[in-house]
């Protein structure tokens, strides 16, 4: 349990008391608002803060101010809090005790890897599906946004005690692989590539190592088969460029799925047909349509079209119905801006086919805008013009990639400063963490070789300087931002923790001198030391970046 959890559950407890006693009236058993537990913006308010008792009060029909007091006559404070005091309009100000505080050294040492992790009560089956990029070019660096989104994210959730599988889901049956198809056939024969097609470097290099057997299926094809013969061979061979440029960044996957078995395993016309029985598809003008409109939208959206072709949201239908199969309690998907169209059909389909609609989350990540000396980097997979994501991480390094991705909120723009990500000094933040943690097990390193071992034993006695307990408070947070991530679903917060954990180690390496001729003190001090360096690496760990024990 997180330290947050623990102080809001003895709020909770207070209000349950409260209201079993009487001290707390609830008129007609209305439901009771949650727990509010921020961290205050003034140092002097405390190091916890609580809105509970103005939550209340229109509940209550009562002062909030009254309400406090009857909260903290209730309170059966834990340990780790010294002090609850109220102050105007009804805040309860919260503050730990430094021995406490001091003596989680050990605790947090003894974790280790564990800290941090396996935090939920009632751990969910979570499908995250991410990247998914039409395999028509190796992915370049404006796909990989949606990588480091759904990876760290995969990584946050499994680390509160989740049980995740990521997904990567391609598009096979679609035009964009007849065209590329048809850029191969075209340069094997010599011929202009078509307009719609696919140019670049990496088209002439398929086309030098087309295998013996897809040119003999292309040849014994007719008509548009033979583009599709060699579109399905080439997005093949990017399918699996780009599977080897996202391990070489530690992104992996447990399922690759094809649009195609969607259609070919029957989910599609299944799907279709369960709507159908529920009402929520008709014909019109020839084309089969879902009646979305029954759900709020402005207009009804088209399954298959006159023509008899499914549309994409055809195979949406298909593959919400297959993920749901496989038993999952809730489904992520990780969209670029660009899909927010989709968003509201998608949540409709699953609904009228009997899913809760509150299970399927779409997060779209906004836009990345590449920098380089103050100019944009431009990007097109069709004209051949960009920077593919192996050059980004041989010109950057991909822990500087992961970071620089990881730092702001998906539905941010990132401006990326390929420059600034190539610098080693403080100015650059992920050198900054990583160099507070080579630094910590560069200490720990020099003290063994001196004989002098890390020993918690004593720290909550030892170790009141304000810097000491301003660090030791930066390492309880970690379970909590692991949580409130997790339960956000939003992971930016993590490698800003990171980095204010590396400052809050710099400040107590300032001021507080670690080996010294007090042996007890040097030793719980590199206790100190010890802890932070796991905490580093755990944080790193989340966002998929080394934790190097030297620079």
């Amino acid at each position: 349990m997180s330290l947050r959890t623990d102080i809001t559950r003895a709020i909770a407890d207070a209000r349950d008391r409260a209201v079993a006693s009487g001290a707390l009236t609830i008129p007609g058993g209305a439901p009771l608002p949650a727990i509010g537990l921020e961290r205050p913006a003034q140092p002097e308010h405390g190091d916890w803060a609580s809105n509970a008792a103005m939550q209340l009060a229109p509940v209550a029909r009562s002062a909030p101010m009254r309400i406090a007091e009857t909260l903290v006559a209730n309170l059966e404070a834990p340990p780790s809090v010294a002090d609850v005091a109220i102050a105007p309009p009804g805040f309860l100000n919260i503050r730990l005790d430094p021995a406490w505080v001091a003596a989680q050294v050990g605790p947090i040492r003894e974790a280790g890897e564990a800290y941090g992790r396996n935090l939920v009560e009632t751990p969910r089956r979570i499908n995250v599906e991410f990247v998914s990029a039409n395999p028509t070019g190796p992915l370049h660096i404006g796909n990989a946004r949606g990588a480091f989104v759904g990876d760290v994210l995969s990584r946050v959730l499994t680390a509160a005690g989740h049980a995740v599988t990521r997904e990567y889901y391609f598009n096979d049956f679609g035009g964009q692989v007849k065209a590329l198809g048809a850029s191969v056939r075209a340069l094997r024969a010599g011929d202009p590539i078509p307009e719609d097609g696919y140019r670049g470097e990496y088209v002439k290099e398929m086309v030098a190592s087309v295998p013996d057997e897809v040119v003999r299926a292309a040849e014994a094809a007719t008509g548009d088969e033979v583009d599709w013969v060699y579109g399905r061979w080439a997005s093949e061979v990017q399918r699996l460029g780009i599977e080897q440029s996202l391990a070489a960044l530690g992104v992996g996957f447990d399922v690759w799925k094809t649009e195609s078995s969607i259609h070919d395993e029957g989910w599609v016309s299944r799907g279709v047909e369960r709507l159908r029985e529920a009402g929520y598809v008709f014909e019109n003008e020839g084309a089969t349509w879902f009646r979305a409109t029954s759900f709020g939208e402005d207009q009804d959206r088209v399954i298959n079209r006159s023509n008899g072709q499914p549309t994409y949201f055809a195979a949406d239908i298909g593959y919400v119905s297959e993920k749901f199969s496989r038993g999952f309690d809730e489904l992520i998907y990780v969209w670029g801006e660009n899909h927010h169209g989709a968003v509201a059909r998608l949540v409709h389909a699953a609904e009228a086919l009997g899913h809760d609609p509150d299970a399927v989350r779409i997060l779209l990540y906004s836009w990345v805008r590449f920098v380089r000396e103050g100019e944009a980097v431009s990007m097109s997979k069709r004209s051949g013009e960009f920077i593919g994501l192996d050059d980004l991480m041989r010109e950057v390094g991909a822990d500087a990639v992961r970071w620089f991705f990881s730092s702001r909120a998906f539905t941010s723009g990132i401006d990326f400063d390929l420059e600034l990500a190539k610098k080693q000094s403080s100015e650059n933040p992920v050198y900054y963490v990583q160099y507070a943690h080579a630094r910590a097990s560069s200490i720990l390193r020099n003290a063994a070789e001196g004989g002098t071992p890390p020993d918690a034993g004593r720290t909550g006695e030892l170790l009141a300087h304000p810097a000491e307990l301003e660090l030791i408070r930066h390492l309880l947070d970690f379970p909590d931002t692991v949580a409130i991530a997790a339960e956000r679903r939003e992971t930016h917060e993590v490698p800003r923790y990171a980095y204010e954990l590396a400052s809050a180690f710099s400040a107590f390496y300032r001021d507080c001198k670690v080996l010294t001729d007090d042996a007890s003190l040097s030793s719980a001090r590199l206790a100190l030391v010890d802890a932070t360096r796991a905490v580093l690496a755990n944080a790193l760990d989340l966002l998929g970046i080394s934790a190097p024990d030297s620079m």
